[in-house]
């Protein structure tokens, strides 16, 4: 066995034996840290293991929106500023 498959082995059975439940600010914390790519393999492990699907995805799509909202909101502003 090399030495990443070691690593992986080893990972696998941390989040294997981390039984904790993913709560509501760790969900929010999980998704804008996927939304800005700083995840790393070993945590997108736990949210998949630990967290449910649906919180996630309501999650996420609340984030979409509000993403949305604020750069329509910054550009509508900067426009005004502009004439």
């Amino acid at each position: 066995m090399n030495q990443e498959q070691k690593k992986d082995s080893e990972s696998q059975t941390e989040l294997e034996n981390n039984t904790e439940k993913t709560g509501a600010l760790a969900t929010v914390f999980n998704v804008l840290s996927a939304a800005f790519g700083v995840r790393s393999s070993k945590r997108r492990g736990q949210d998949f293991t630990q967290g449910k699907f649906h919180t996630f995805a309501i999650t996420a799509i609340g984030f979409v929106i509000i993403f949305i909202f604020t750069v329509f909101s910054v550009v509508k502003f900067v426009l005004s500023q502009a004439s």
